[in-house]
């Protein structure tokens, strides 16, 4: 079975259970995946009932598709996501994307828990992703294009949409929440960074780094959906600080500033796909 057809696979299981049309789609990275409270959900699917899907592995990640409304907005929401280094294809980790898209949504809200680069960043910082270093991974379109989903040769002069960051930046001052810009690198993990690396991807123009969100944009990109990002800063890269890092510090971090980031996703949510 090709790569299409796992998707449409895919799609019929879901399009058999509901007739749900999103007009957002929103990865819940570290930091949100007690959001489902803030949604009027229609239905949740568990990746693990979806044929094909991939299903995640990691603490803090729960597994499961949300279909529903934030304000009036429908919205699908990925409670969790996949990762390369958790021993998935490339392919298989941007499929929920793709699914997203198929169903009909237009708008991609990524949002990520990030080690700050930037030296004027802080841990519990929520940054504005406005471009982001995609060399380090493998990209998510190599091999047969799928004619079906876009182009061979996909622009990338502008991933995150220029509108949408203006609606970001006016959410974030509706709801008093600081916000810091920046370019975000994503590496195959799941090693953290060495304080050399670091270094080099400050030189690069990094300001932030993870282990997700790029491929996940760009396979976005390709089918032509409008895309938005946000990381939580929660914690400062290797060799910045004198201390080691640990996933702990990741989860308690992103705990702390949930009710911040819950309350900027809400308002962007609604306010999306008017932008």
């Amino acid at each position: 079975m090709n790569e299409m057809e796992k998707l449409q696979d895919a799609l019929r299981f879901v399009r058999e259970r509901t007739g749900f049309q999103p007009q957002a789609a929103v990865i819940l990275g570290s930091g949100l995946g007690g959001y489902a409270s803030q949604m009027k959900i229609e239905m949740a699917i568990p990746y693990r009932d979806i044929p094909g899907f991939p299903v995640s592995t990691v603490a803090g990640h729960n597994g499961q598709l949300l279909l529903g409304y934030v304000g009036n907005t429908p919205v699908f929401a990925m409670q969790g996501r996949v990762h390369y280094y958790e021993g998935y294809d490339v392919t298989e980790v941007v499929r929920p994307v793709r699914l997203m898209g198929l169903m009909g949504a237009k708008v991609l809200l990524l949002t990520n828990a990030a080690g700050g680069i930037n030296l004027s960043f802080h841990p519990g910082d929520l940054m504005l992703i406005t471009d982001q270093i995609s060399s380090l991974m493998p990209n998510p379109l190599r091999g047969k294009n799928l004619d079906e989903l876009g182009p061979r040769f996909p622009d990338m002069s502008a991933v995150y949409d220029k509108e949408l960051q203006a609606v970001i930046r006016k959410a974030a001052e509706t709801c008093g929440v600081p916000l810091q810009e920046g370019v975000y690198l994503q590496t195959p993990g799941p090693s953290y960074e060495s304080p050399a690396e670091i270094r080099m991807f400050r030189s690069w123009g990094a300001d932030a780094v993870g282990m997700s969100t790029v491929v996940e944009a760009i396979a976005a990109r390709h089918m032509g959906m409008r895309v938005a990002g946000i990381s939580c800063i929660t914690n400062m890269a290797a060799g910045i600080l004198d201390q080691p890092l640990c996933h702990e510090e990741v989860q308690a971090t992103a705990a702390k500033v949930e009710t911040a980031f819950t309350a900027l996703v809400n308002e962007i949510l609604t306010k999306i796909t008017e932008g």
